[in-house]
């Protein structure tokens, strides 16, 4: 399958050279960024996060911990009344606030924000994305500098449970995932209480108005209303 340059990690993350702090994933070369989510492929984030190693060097002022496997890097801030469960990574100047929920396979990269009552699980949020309030983020990327407003949820699983499908120049293909919920390129803006159906790819500097349901694949510099 020939898939877009748009589905491409370079054209999402322009800016992501894979030398920033801390520890940062490595996307399959030459496939469509959300391979990196298919829990079987060599250089998914389960199998490149138990390559992983460190523990909990951030000062603990009554966050919650379950689990093996749990990174925090000295310099995060993970507040009180969060909840972590293991394998996770937290990086260097990450914030997790209280309410956070991160679950398992959770890579939160340097600068990136998980807010109060947001889950995460099975995501990557890249140097400096914020998903900063009551958001859901499942079985997704978000690239630089994105921002979830509050209540957005990227919805990561079919009604059926069947695979998820892409949508292609009108065409559905799959994606080869049961559970995959959105691609954010970088700077991308989504508004208050917005939807992104599972399978979706934004690229960069995508603007979702509030209260927005978005589907399908999108380049650079598009606004959904």
């Amino acid at each position: 399958m020939n898939w877009p340059t748009s589905a491409q990690p370079e054209a999402l993350f322009p800016s992501f050279s894979g030398s920033e702090d801390g520890a940062v994933p490595q996307f399959p070369a030459g496939e469509p960024a959300w391979r990196i989510l298919d829990p079987a492929h060599p250089l998914g984030i389960k199998s490149q996060m138990s390559q992983l190693s460190g523990t909990i060097d951030c000062e603990n002022p009554g966050f919650f911990t379950v689990g093996e496997g749990i990174i925090i890097d000295a310099t995060a801030t993970v507040e009180a009344g969060a909840y972590i469960i293991g394998p996770c990574y937290i990086g260097p100047h990450a914030v997790v606030r209280s309410g956070a929920y991160v679950r398992e396979f959770s890579w939160i990269c340097a600068g990136a924000v998980v807010g109060h009552s947001t889950e995460t699980k099975h995501s990557i949020l890249l140097p400096g994305a914020k998903a900063p309030h009551f958001n859901y983020v499942g079985d997704s990327i978000l690239g630089a500098n994105v921002n979830l407003g509050a209540g957005t949820k990227l919805s990561n699983l079919r009604n059926d449970g069947n695979e998820v499908h892409v949508r292609i120049d009108g065409k559905r293909i799959g994606s080869g995932l049961r559970k995959f919920g959105a691609v954010l390129g970088e700077g991308c803006a989504l508004g208050c209480n917005s939807v992104t159906n599972p399978g979706v790819v934004l690229g960069c500097n995508n603007v979702v108005w509030p209260n927005a349901t978005v589907t399908g694949i999108h380049g650079p510099d598009v606004e959904h209303r």
